[in-house]
């Protein structure tokens, strides 16, 4: 019967889109000042470190550098989410912004192994560390710089609802909090224990073990479209509270890079007509819309009571 399905176009909303689109622009605006901060960061570090000679210096700004480029693939990503869908990308290009997590991953595994070489080397070849002092002080500039670029990051990948944003923000931290622990190495070659700078190095390359295994979780589940479960529930309260609306059969969600789409099965009166039960998905609409932050598209399709 025609009355069996009745489907809910999926327009998006004007305000949603244009707001999509300044979180774009606001996303890319943060990279781009946070790339120069650490870029600035990561070349006082390693002009101390290849002066000093400091392995724990060397591999926490091989980290800072590392930490720089994966700015790089989401500023890519962020310029594709602005190219409209078409016939072959029908939902767009906003999965893009997933996709760098991948490479921000390959970055802090590289990171990882290369600090942790550079250590072991040179617990197995001892080398004297100098400058002790400027080491102190770069590891100081590292851990402010880190510390500025992360809250940053952070705010903005939370505002706008980038994962990749705020995971490259936390991990924004981690180097930072990996610069002080340079800064007990330095204490440590101070007070007469020289392996304490290759030690350190090692400690470091553990923290960014720790850090990977974090950002392979996070990204590992946008991946797999994994949300929120208190996001679904706010969205089946707003379809829910329609009035018009007997039951929320099925309700999907799921993120496309910092936005959101919904896809909605509903149960309405078995004697509406095609064009109630037409404008009733339009109304379920219009609720998620408003409701659900990030949320640009939403699809609701009306089944009649007692249809299976």
């Amino acid at each position: 019967m025609v009355s069996e399905v009745f489907r809910g176009h999926s327009h998006d909303a004007a305000d949603q889109v244009d707001a999509a689109l300044d979180g774009d622009a606001e996303g890319r605006r943060a990279l781009t000042i946070s790339l120069g901060i650490l870029a600035v960061t990561a070349a006082i570090q390693g002009a101390v470190a290849l002066a000093s000679g400091s392995v724990a210096l060397l591999g926490d700004s091989l980290h800072n550098v590392a930490d720089a480029l994966t700015a790089v693939p989401l500023l890519i990503a962020f310029r594709l989410a602005r190219k409209p869908a078409n016939a072959r990308y029908t939902y767009g290009y906003g999965r893009a912004e997933d996709l760098a997590g991948l490479f921000v991953i390959a970055m802090i595994a590289l990171s990882s192994v290369v600090a942790g070489y550079v250590a072991i080397d040179r617990l197995v070849h001892p080398h004297d560390v100098d400058h002790l002092w400027a080491v102190a002080a770069a590891a100081a500039v590292g851990f402010a710089g880190n510390e500025v670029v992360a809250r940053y990051r952070i705010r903005v990948g939370r505002k706008i609802g980038s994962a990749a944003l705020v995971a490259d923000g936390l991990h924004a931290r981690t180097d930072g909090f990996t610069s002080l622990a340079v800064l007990l190495g330095a204490g440590g070659v101070a007070l007469g224990w020289d392996a304490a700078d290759p030690v350190i190095g090692l400690v470091i390359t553990a923290a960014i073990l720790g850090v990977l295994r974090s950002a392979a979780q996070q990204v590992g589940a946008r991946l797999m479209d994994a949300v929120d479960p208190d996001l679904v529930a706010l969205a089946t309260r707003a379809v829910a509270g329609v009035g018009g609306i007997e039951e929320v059969r099925d309700l999907r969600i799921r993120w496309i890079g910092h936005t959101l789409r919904a896809e909605v099965d509903v149960t309405v009166a078995a004697d509406l007509s095609v064009v109630q039960a037409h404008d009733l998905a339009h109304h379920a609409e219009a609720h998620l819309l408003a409701q659900v932050g990030r949320l640009t598209a939403a699809t609701v399709h009306a089944s009649p009571a007692g249809a299976h």
